[in-house]
């Protein structure tokens, strides 16, 4: 296991109903290969060793005893293997049976996790073979040893505790406080699942709802392991639908009818994470009862199969980035409107630069001001072109502007910024920060005092990415009296304009397509040759990375080590390892010099999971050290 990631699998042999040795060989056949790739959990289907369809068979005591000697030919041929294994069993306990989940583990049976809930209706039956299981952990003799016997069990790693397991079986799931409830509240972060669940039509989409929507409840990883067609006979098909959910989310899925193994990698740490964050989860109550069993697992490949988005803040899939479009557009516009209805603003004031941040934000204005039945010719949008100024971005502006009908304004601030030189004693031909810096002020000023002559307020345009590199001027665009992209980032800035682009048409759907194909850039050094001259990326790094960068170590508390492990993954084909290393450091650099541009950062409507205002999400030192963080990038 490395950075917290467990490969685990849920495996579907092929068996024939009551036929022990053949079911013996195919189980053993799945180990080996779930062994070859890499699995350091693996998990079977409910009572998968004589077939689940067994009916009155059950109490034929050659079945019973054939099934227990063949758990243990499983369990001898686990030896050696650094391998959590769970099989379903039937065992005779206190006189009674027993639908059991027995975990092995190198060479040895190390419990018996008995079912709780028996379903026993429509075509299920099972109260009339086994008995249901609710008490204390005992222990029974098998194979010439004591072995614990409960449902209040939880399978601890001998080296890493976050990777600790718990099984439910079947039915388990489906009812309304699942054991798995339980088991996550004492501390497993995976939960196994042995299942015979026989397919109808709509099931599987049942089914696969349960399981995102408990591993979701649970924080947890989920192991879902299904009967497969061998148990088919009689009135009932099986499918072998095996599923692994993290956290609300499908990692991996078999197809139906095919028996095979599932296998993906869960991540035990940003798990544990989460669990850590949200202070309603923890219930010590819930330890009471359980008995923990140390196991040993190892992975033998450190290759991630499950997928790595290069951009975590946009949905993978084309309908979904519409819908996550459509809403965050009308999130954002919600939170404007609420705002301008509370100040009773006659006006918005926004300062538009031909770029991506101000094309949103007018965008957003026109939602709000629509839906708000006020004319669109209240929105005054104020370019105010100066030494950097492009033709093309100062076009795209006019253009936009017009497209759209509001209000347009054209403010030249280079002769007061030349005043303002003079009064401060600067020479212009210094290129500084304070060269720069002046003229986002001198901005601001101009867009503050509009409002305040026109009755309104001004709409902020910085975005996410921004805010976290502190890639704004402080007192200048840095402040506005609303910032509606505040906690968006700029890889999703660029979905939300594609999507207006498309919505709308026309000239705005037009000029919105060009202003996505000009250079990031904020425009405050002279154009070479009509040119952007000044291009963000090239100086902060590219934006792809630091959004990739700010997701994983602000929503889930990675390491740098763990980020750069994943950057790996991630952009293997667009930057190799020094360049990511470079600008991995130069993100930490950044997000640390800059809290204190944070620290006092206007309202702004809250969008995802990542925010960095001070007031509910992100509350940090300004004078924190990144020294921790930066040695170890230096030791990667």
């Amino acid at each position: 296991m490395k950075y917290g990631f467990v490969k685990v699998a849920a495996a579907t042999p092929h068996i024939r109903v009551g036929d022990v040795r053949f079911n013996t060989n195919e189980i053993i056949q799945k180990i080996r290969k779930a062994d070859e790739l890499g699995a350091e959990l693996l998990v079977f289907p409910e009572l998968c060793v004589c077939g689940y369809t067994c009916g009155d068979l059950f109490g034929q005591d050659v079945l019973l005893q054939g099934a227990l000697s063949a758990l243990k030919e499983i369990s001898l041929a686990t030896k050696g293997l650094q391998m959590l294994i769970f099989v379903g069993v039937p065992l005779r306990a206190n006189g009674v049976l027993y639908n059991c989940a027995a975990a092995v583990n190198d060479g040895q049976v190390i419990a018996f996790v008995p079912k709780s809930n028996l379903p026993n209706y429509a075509e299920f039956y099972e109260k009339r073979n086994f008995q249901p299981y609710r008490g204390e952990t005992l222990s029974i003799a098998f194979d010439g040893r004591e072995v614990p016997f409960g449902n209040r069990i939880l399978f601890r790693s001998v080296s890493d505790e976050d990777f600790t397991v718990a099984a439910e079986i079947c039915e388990d799931l489906w009812v309304p406080n699942p054991p798995s409830v339980s088991h996550a509240l004492a501390g497993a972060n995976i939960i196994v699942n042995l299942s015979a669940s026989d397919e109808t039509t709509g099931k599987a989409d049942y089914r696969r709802l349960l399981i995102r929507s408990q591993s979701a409840k649970t924080v947890s990883a989920y192991v879902y392991a299904d009967a497969g067609d061998g148990e088919s006979t009689t009135d009932m098909v099986f499918s072998g639908h095996n599923i692994i959910s993290e956290n609300g989310e499908i990692l991996a899925e078999s197809k139906l009818f095919e028996n095979s193994i599932t296998i993906s990698e869960v991540d035990v740490r940003k798990l544990s994470f989460e669990r850590r964050r949200i202070n309603t989860f923890y219930d010590p109550h819930e330890l009471f009862g359980y008995k923990i069993i140390p196991f040993r697992a190892a992975a033998k490949s450190e290759k991630l199969t499950r997928t790595i988005s290069k951009w975590p803040f946009v949905p993978g899939n084309e309908a979904d980035r519409e819908k996550r479009a459509e809403l965050i557009l009308s999130m954002q516009s919600a939170g404007l409107r609420s705002r301008i209805a509370h100040t009773k603003a006659g006006s918005a004031v926004i300062g538009i630069s031909g770029g991506l941040d101000s094309s949103l934000a007018l965008l957003v204005a026109v939602r709000t001001f629509d839906s708000l039945q006020m004319d669109r010719r209240n929105i005054i949008a104020v370019t105010m072109p100066c030494f950097g100024t492009t033709d093309k971005t100062f076009n795209n502006s006019l253009r936009l502007m017009r497209s759209l009908g509001v209000t347009s304004r054209t403010v030249e601030i280079a002769e007061s910024v030349r005043l303002h030189f003079k009064d401060i004693g600067h020479d212009e031909q210094v290129k500084n920060a304070a060269y720069e810096n002046a003229q986002a002020r001198m901005r601001t000023m101009v867009l503050m005092d509009i409002a305040n002559d026109e009755g309104g307020l001004v709409v902020g345009t910085g975005d996410l990415s921004e805010l976290a590199l502190g890639w704004a001027t402080y007192n200048g665009d840095h402040m506005s009296m609303y910032g509606v992209n505040a906690s968006v980032p700029k890889t999703l800035v660029k979905y939300l304009i594609q999507s207006e682009a498309a919505r709308i048409g026309g000239e705005t759907g037009e000029v919105l397509r060009d202003i996505l194909n000009t250079e990031i850039s904020p425009e405050l050094l002279p154009p070479e040759k009509g040119k952007i001259s000044q291009k963000t990326e090239e100086i902060v790094g590219p934006y792809e990375l630091h959004d990739f960068f700010l997701y994983y170590a602000i929503r889930w508390g990675f390491p740098p080590r763990k980020i750069y492990y994943l950057a790996k993954a991630a952009f293997k084909r667009e930057y190799d390892a020094v360049t990511l290393k470079k600008w991995l450091k130069n993100f930490y650099q950044r997000f640390f010099s800059q809290q204190f541009k944070r620290s006092c950062l206007p309202d702004g409507v809250k969008i995802g999971s990542v925010s960095l205002s001070p007031r509910g999400d992100w509350r940090m030192p300004s004078d924190a050290s990144a020294a921790l963080w930066l040695d170890e990038i230096e030791n990667l």
